[in-house]
């Protein structure tokens, strides 16, 4: 009698089974991230024991024991210093915040007159988040207004004296609002005007070479504070008897200037990196230079860079502070300003200030970081899987 035939060959698929519970979720992530050699895992403790040293009294100081409302020193300061606070108390004064806030957004601004810079802000808005998300149509007119008629719209609204609004002389102006006016009008000027630099720097021609050089390595061989200094201080020596520039509009030239040197560079690594090969296809195809340069090399080059062009953005932003050498005032110095004022007077004062102020530049700076990798990831499509 013959033994049944042992079937080997599997006549149904298995049904899927779950993953160890030790290769999913947070458990997984924490020993690939955070306890995978042992060097990681002395780091991990080590930060966190750090952290909760840390963490407890900062918290403490800036939320907890933080004078929050108020209506003078007398809530940011203990009973001996003049105030109400207990002996030993040490808390952040965001009272003093509350009460300036409106000063730290427009400065010297006539309080009649701030519904302007609002209404600006409200339509730089409308258009800079339809600009930022990738698969919103009409890019091309949304571009044109709003990097060509915003800034006509901005400078009669904000400066007045036509259409029935009353004039306000720029050195009246200060806040967040200085701030965001010179890093935004640097930035549209710096990346065209870089662009046209790293060009003019790689081209054939001699002269244009030799003037991008020179302006290019000028501007960059000293620091933004003399700039500025000179177009505040020395360009009136130049010109002609009984004419003269507004000083915000000469530091709005200088900021754009110095930007533009460095981004010439960050561009021109980026036209570097492009292979040869890339030019000379072009040129079979029969394209002209800029023809080539638009649709082909310039494209692939600014994708490359555009850490290196977001890093110069970031930097703008921050530099705007030394604005206040020549005498205005951003959020950092209206800040300061009011470090003077009596009546907020206080040991916590100036520190809960500078906090705020660091924050806010911190804010905007983190969002154009994060906005930049997001971008990196859209647009690197040669790696993607």
């Amino acid at each position: 009698m013959n033994a049944p035939q042992a079937n080997f060959v599997r006549t149904s698929m298995l049904p899927p089974s779950t993953p160890p519970i030790l290769e999913k979720g947070y458990i997984a992530w924490f020993r690939k991230n955070l306890f995978a050699t042992p060097k990681d895992s002395v780091l991990t403790i080590l930060a966190i024991l750090l952290l909760a040293w840390f963490l407890p009294p900062m918290i403490k100081w800036l939320f907890i024991d933080a004078a929050w409302t108020g209506g003078g020193r007398g809530v940011c300061a203990t009973v001996a210093q003049g105030g109400s606070q207990p002996e030993g108390w040490s808390g952040a004064c965001w009272a003093f915040v509350g009460a300036k806030f409106d000063q730290f957004l427009f400065g010297r601004y006539p309080i009649e007159e701030r519904w302007r810079p609002t209404l600006v802000g409200i339509l730089f808005v409308a258009l800079l988040v339809p600009m930022l998300i990738p698969k919103i149509p009409f890019k091309g007119w949304n571009a044109i207004l709003l990097f060509g008629v915003l800034p006509v719209v901005a400078f009669f609204l904000l400066l007045g004296g036509v259409f029935g609004l009353t004039y306000v002389e720029t050195p009246l102006w200060g806040g967040l609002m200085v701030t965001l006016i010179l890093s935004f009008v640097g930035i549209a000027v710096s990346l065209p005007f870089g662009i046209v630099l790293a060009l003019g720097r790689r081209s054939k021609m001699p002269v244009i070479r030799m003037i991008c050089t020179i302006f290019i390595e000028i501007v960059r061989g000293i620091p933004l504070i003399t700039v500025l200094f000179m177009a505040s201080v020395m360009l009136p020596l130049f010109l002609p008897q009984g004419m003269t520039v507004d000083k915000f509009l000469r530091a709005v030239i200088g900021v754009s200037f110095f930007a533009s040197a460095y981004m010439a560079e960050v561009v021109r690594g980026g036209l570097q990196a492009i292979p040869k090969g890339q030019s000379e296809g072009a040129d079979s195809l029969g394209l002209g230079y800029w023809q080539k340069m638009r649709l082909i090399i310039l494209p692939q080059a600014l994708k490359l860079v555009i850490p290196g062009i977001v890093n110069t953005f970031i930097g703008l932003f921050k530099d705007t502070s030394l604005v206040s050498i020549i005498g205005m005032f951003d959020l950092l110095g209206i800040v300061r300003q009011n470090f003077s004022d009596a009546n907020w007077a206080s040991p916590v004062t100036p520190l809960t200030g500078l906090i705020f102020a660091g924050f806010t530049f911190w804010l905007f700076c983190f969002g154009m970081s994060r906005y930049s990798g997001f971008m990196e990831r859209l647009l690197d499509k040669g790696h993607k899987r």
